[in-house]
């Protein structure tokens, strides 16, 4: 498998300092980091209270990953943009607030700007800044009162890149893509029968939370789902499949974060012919907002380690309309309401992206996995059992089409 080159760009060690007894920073101090073409990204800063204390010199606040395409377009001039493109930090302090039903905004403190140049397409790992600076509102003037400790670093992050060739409950063939070419590398199968529930994959791992009887109730739940990734001889080297069936929650038509759906990732067992041994489990629900378009698709990834302990390696929101993209990656700060990464000694960083459209939009969901955690065929296999399992989520956590009774509208 030949990879595609990535460049990652990394923001860390994070500090703010005022220069002097005179000048008082007001927290929170917080930071929108920007990069044309990408979307902006918030966090906190530190202050640090005396010039004798340092920044945290092992925390990324932000990382931004950028293919070939996305530098040269950075090069290039455009209109209605300064000639050369920069990567941006703006700095504010204090909270927003009201005053007499006015909006009173953050104060801005200062910016730190850092030219896009062509090294950056060099390829190497290379720190393109690190330390103190002045910092001020407007470029060209000195810091006045405040200094900024960052580090800006660029390095290679190359990627293997994988496609599913159509909608994933179609049974899909799974292309490698390298530039304008793609080559075949696994097929995907689906099953959504409740008969195959006699598969030796499922019943080896049936879950005990799901204990209904064979009523109306039965009828609406979404289990038995089961997907299989088969390398190009036809073996199957990896699975996922239902295990907690997707149900709404009493007085809801959807299933609700108190009771999630779930998915077990497996692989086959080297030591046990036929058998199947856990990698992961995700699990999956919806959050309701004002309008269906406005919903979020949640999902929880756990990584299962030796005597099955959980992981947590992710946790992130799509758009259940809009689609989104699911991702791993324990230096990206975790979303607001979600839970941090835990993450272990062998899986840190970048480790997997899975961008797909919602809705029940026709999708050919597109899998990006670094190269560094994939050491052979069956990795990225897994990998692929992961991403069916995510895309047939969105689909598991469509609103059941069912009144909900009156004085009972919410599910937590």
């Amino acid at each position: 498998m030949d990879p595609q080159a990535f460049i990652r760009l990394s923001i860390g060690y994070l500090g703010l300092r005022a220069k002097s007894s005179t000048h008082t920073l007001t927290p929170p101090c917080v930071c929108e980091i920007r990069l044309r073409g990408f979307p902006i990204q918030k966090m906190q800063i530190p202050i640090i209270p005396s010039s004798e204390t340092n920044p945290d010199y092992h925390s990324i606040a932000s990382s931004f990953y950028l293919q070939e395409s996305d530098l040269k377009s950075l090069l290039t001039p455009k209109c209605f943009y300064a000639s050369t493109a920069c990567l941006e930090i703006a700095i504010f302090s204090g909270r927003k607030s009201t005053h007499c039903g006015v909006g009173v905004k953050r104060q801005q403190i200062g910016t730190f700007k850092l030219d896009v140049s062509p090294e950056w397409c060099e390829g190497k790992s290379i720190v393109l800044f690190e330390g103190w600076s002045g910092i001020s509102k407007n470029r060209g003037q000195t810091g006045i009162g405040v200094d900024f400790h960052l580090r800006v670093k660029l390095e290679p992050d190359p990627r293997y890149v994988f496609r599913f060739e159509d909608e994933t409950k179609l049974s899909p063939q799974i292309v490698q893509l390298q530039g304008s070419t793609k080559q075949p590398i696994f097929s995907c199968k689906f099953s959504g029968d409740r008969g195959s529930e006699g598969d030796p994959l499922i019943s080896t791992f049936r879950s005990n939370s799901s204990n209904g009887s064979h009523t109306d109730a039965e009828r609406r739940e979404r289990k038995g789902w089961k997907v299989k990734i088969h390398d190009l001889s036809g073996s199957a080297i990896a699975a996922a499949f239902i295990t907690t069936p997707f149900v709404p929650s009493t007085g809801c038509d959807w299933v609700s974060k108190s009771n999630p759906g779930a998915w077990l990732i497996v692989h086959p067992d080297p030591y046990r012919p036929h058998s199947w041994q856990p990698w992961g489990k995700l699990e999956a629900w919806r959050q309701r907002s004002g309008t269906a378009r406005e919903d979020s698709i949640f999902l929880r990834f756990h990584l299962l380690s030796d005597g099955n302990k959980e992981l947590l390696m992710s946790e992130v929101s799509i758009n259940a309309e809009k689609g989104g993209e699911f991702l791993i990656d324990t230096d990206r700060p975790a979303e607001e309401g979600a839970e941090a990464p835990v993450g272990s000694t062998e899986v840190v960083g970048f480790v997997m992206s899975f961008r797909m459209r919602g809705g029940g939009k026709c999708s050919e969901p597109v899998v990006q996995l670094a190269v560094k955690h994939v050491t052979c065929v069956e990795d990225a296999a897994i990998f692929m059992a992961l991403a069916a399992a995510v895309d047939l989520s969105v689909e598991a956590c469509r609103p059941f089409r069912r009144g909900v009774r009156k004085g009972n509208r919410h599910c937590w």
